[in-house]
């Protein structure tokens, strides 16, 4: 599904601005501010969140106070040094996790031979259902889903549960092309949840003992578009002040008496963050650096280990893909490229490596307009083979730091059964596109 972008405008200025020139406008936007803006905008807020519109006069003056922080001067403190307190870390990452349980069986049970088309759409419809059904178990009281935090290195250090907005937006934007009701209940949960762990102005952090990060802040701006801290782009300046000489947005917003954990091994620029980033922001003078350095990175090869945070280059297509078709058509030109670097990774089983792997290049795949140049079939069956009788696909590393700087201790892997499950919703529902086409 195409998205309109948007624009790094402070909205705010703009109704301003009308209200300046339009005294009909100003009345309404004094007695009725939601509404109108509704009206003027083209959009329908989130509900619960009031706005209210002040008029200063040559006698009154206001004052806007920012919200208070959610966390207390000692919480804040208590995050700084948190890293270095096993009892914060708990906190942090909630629980502990149980093993990874054993992956599917080996997909025999999903061969089609000469099903049609029409059959094999109806398959992958039964399939998404299945997962739909698992993934409800997974998503909290609070309408969060969780993800696993674990070491890569070895097995033996302790798994545990973590529930950062990130991964709910995560999987959010991986079903929101999905028409299912159950997909569109879970979705609003989730954005609720998301709503409620912002921080002024419109930002978002990982981890307590992190400081802010852009990858979180675009993916969460992406899926609450309507909250009227994002509408009206009270965090774009603070965005847009996160960039390098160069124009490229830099992942950690490192700020006075904020969490420094990260400082000293800070990643510079991220290639999926930019495209984040620039999916959130759209096509606008302000992203046109880091677009153009995006699709250098593509056209001439250069993406294989460009990113510290997500584990292969399918995970980086698959982000610059989104992004290209949300602002299109700014990226046009590199879809066909990309494309053809996802179709060069194929395996001679017409996969991309495991199942999320495969999940993740079929979406990027129908994103850049080259997923018709594959077998629909034999990727059907890969991703219906690997789902388990409960409807879930197996945990598998989605993001994470595999630097070997910090030794074996330091290569950590997130991942979940949720998250593997969403981005295979997002590709069977790509899958039947092309089968119905």
């Amino acid at each position: 599904m195409e998205k309109s972008a948007n624009k790094p405008v402070d909205r705010a200025d703009l109704l301003v601005s009308k209200a300046e020139e339009d005294s009909d406008f100003r009345e309404r936007l004094l007695a009725n501010p939601k509404n109108t803006i509704e009206m003027e905008l083209g959009v329908a807020l989130a509900d619960g969140h009031e706005i209210h519109v002040h008029e200063e006069t040559y006698g009154v003056t206001h004052l806007v106070l920012p919200p208070r922080s959610r966390f207390s001067a000692a919480e804040r403190e208590a995050a700084k040094t948190g890293r270095a307190s096993l009892e914060f870390l708990r906190q942090t990452m909630h629980d502990p996790a149980p093993p990874p349980r054993s992956p599917a069986p080996d997909g025999t049970d999903a061969r089609m031979g000469a099903a049609t088309p029409a059959a094999l759409a109806d398959r992958a419809r039964e399939s998404i259902r299945r997962g739909l059904d698992f993934l409800e178990t997974t998503i909290d009281e609070n309408g969060a889903w969780h993800c696993i935090r674990f070491n890569t290195a070895d097995p033996d250090i302790p798994r545990h549960f973590e529930r950062p907005a990130f991964v709910s937006a995560f999987c959010v934007l991986a079903l929101e092309n999905c028409g299912e009701a159950q997909a569109k209940a879970m979705g609003a949960a989730a954005k609720a949840y998301l709503a409620e762990t912002v921080e002024f102005p419109g930002l978002w952090r990982y981890y307590r003992h992190l400081p802010q990060d852009l990858d979180s802040t675009a993916l969460c701006s992406l899926v609450i578009g309507t909250h009227p801290w994002i509408l009206l782009g009270r965090n774009v300046p603070h965005i847009l002040a996160n960039r390098d000489e160069e124009g490229r947005f830099l992942t950690w917003m490192l700020a006075k008496d904020e969490p420094d954990v990260v400082s000293k091994f800070r990643i510079e620029a991220d290639p999926v963050v930019n495209a984040n980033v620039i999916a959130y922001l759209g096509d606008c003078p302000e992203t046109g650096d880091a677009q153009r350095w995006l699709e250098a990175l593509v056209v001439e090869g250069g993406l294989a280990g460009s990113s510290k945070w997500y584990p292969d280059t399918i995970a980086i297509y698959y982000a610059i893909a989104r992004a290209a078709i949300r602002i299109r058509p700014a990226l046009d030109r590199l879809r066909p490229i990309l494309a053809d670097r996802i179709l060069d990774l194929r395996d001679e089983k017409e996969g991309f490596g495991n199942v999320l792997q495969t999940a993740q290049a079929v979406s990027a795949l129908h994103n850049a307009g080259g997923l018709e140049k594959t077998g629909a079939k034999d990727l059907l069956e890969r991703i219906l083979g690997s789902q388990r009788e409960d409807g879930s696909w197996p945990e598998l590393l989605a993001f994470g730091d595999q630097e070997l700087k910090w030794g074996a201790f330091g290569q950590i892997g997130h991942g979940s059964e949720a998250v593997t499950g969403a981005f295979c919703i997002e590709a069977l529902e790509c899958l039947i596109d092309v089968l119905e086409a």
